[in-house]
């Protein structure tokens, strides 16, 4: 598989460190977002990251002078139609994906990979989109925050997808540096089915706004779980309005399974803005 031209949709978080990595492993990377003043203020903060990277020495200046060259801020109506592969990290809404994903349809080439970086819709559902020969080439592709240092990608194949594909990109991933996975297509994939219960049941045994618990739980999962980050710190660090969604989103795909249902503590949290890190205030506080 050669991947010489890659399109992000999304200058969020997510978008921002796929971006970035890909633009490391020396491709050309166009960066979009539906406001395009968003995507122009996401490639400064990448830039700005190329240059706190070369200050510690941790790239060279002439690595990080051709990164500068090969990423750019698009808008939809400039993205180039031969792009090798298009990766989707928008916010999780699946009507506005699969809107995304028809229009993009008709304006790429027939060859392009589409991706999409949900971390809960089913695939088959958002490859239900486009047209049965784009759905051959259409797959998730599943980075986790940060991108650029996070090794693990999941792999989802659709109902349509070839197996070729998801197999040749799990080689490719792996030759980066990567460690790619291949997923069945169900709500969450792996690594989000699994943490649902580490977020849900910390929340359930401690049921109200409590520091010292939060702190107590967090300890215990780090001292004796052996995690580095405790469910609650975690939930701070992701986004508890990301968390909340991606929970009551894989709540719905499995009918209401009591297991993944959602806690009211998060819904009120999200309400009141406490939001974690990027708000100042969640479980924990922050200063500024």
């Amino acid at each position: 598989m050669k991947i010489n031209h890659v399109v992000i949709l999304g200058a969020g978080t997510m978008g921002q460190g796929i971006a970035q990595w890909f633009t490391q492993q020396n491709i050309i990377v166009e960066l979009v977002d539906q406001n395009h003043l968003s995507a122009v203020a996401c490639l400064q903060r990448i830039n700005q990251s190329f240059d706190k990277l070369v200050t510690s020495g941790k790239l060279l200046a002439v690595d990080v002078e051709n990164y500068k060259k090969n990423i750019s801020a698009k808008n939809f109506e400039s993205i180039n139609p031969n792009a090798d592969l298009v990766i989707e990290a928008i916010y999780e809404n699946l009507d506005a994906k699969k809107t995304l994903f028809q229009y993009l349809d008709a304006s790429m080439n027939k060859e392009t990979i589409f991706a999409s970086n949900t971390s809960s819709f089913p695939i088959t559902q958002l490859a239900s989109s486009v047209t049965e020969e784009r759905k051959k080439k259409f797959l998730g592709l599943h980075f986790f925050n940060p991108a650029t240092i996070m090794k693990l990608v999941e792999v989802i194949s659709g109902l349509d997808t070839e197996a070729a594909l998801s197999n040749s990109m799990i080689e490719w991933f792996n030759s980066k540096g990567k460690i790619a996975c291949l997923c069945s297509d169900s709500p969450g994939f792996i690594v989000n089915r699994v943490a649902r219960n580490f977020y849900g049941e910390a929340l359930r045994s401690v049921d109200t706004y409590d520091v010292e618990k939060f702190h107590e739980v967090d300890n215990v999962m780090k001292e004796v779980g052996g995690f580095k980050m405790g469910p609650f710190e975690l939930m701070d660090m992701i986004g508890i309005d990301i968390n909340f969604s991606v929970t009551e989103s894989v709540y719905r795909s499995f009918f209401d399974e009591p297991r993944f249902k959602p806690h009211r503590l998060q819904r009120d949290m999200v309400a009141a803005g406490r939001l974690g890190k990027k708000t100042g205030k969640g479980f924990y506080h922050y200063e500024s």
